[in-house]
């Protein structure tokens, strides 16, 4: 009796450890698509007038990927003011 009772705990304790890791998996994507979305509202804040365009998706994908210097530079050379790409790249990563 004794291994009948260790094999379904066995497989509790597997599929326990399967629940966390996916979990966590999902948890973490998440994650990364907010930062981009918090860079663009930033700027949208600023332009006013509906949804960013697509040099503002593209600028903040590039600070998220750690490229500061070209996340403001994307921005500016699109209109943005310095302060606010400054800030919108800082929350990308």
């Amino acid at each position: 009796m004794r291994t009948s009772t260790r094999i379904p705990a066995r497989i509790a304790g597997v599929l326990t450890g399967l629940a966390l890791a996916v979990g966590g998996a999902a948890l973490a994507a998440p994650a990364a698509h907010a930062d981009v979305r918090a860079c663009i509202n930033q700027v949208e804040r600023e332009l006013r007038g509906g949804e960013a365009p697509e040099y503002v998706r593209a600028a903040c994908s590039a600070g998220l990927g750690g490229d500061h210097d070209q996340c403001v530079s994307g921005l500016t050379k699109g209109g943005v003011t310095n302060g606010t790409a400054v800030s919108a790249c800082r929350v990308a990563p």
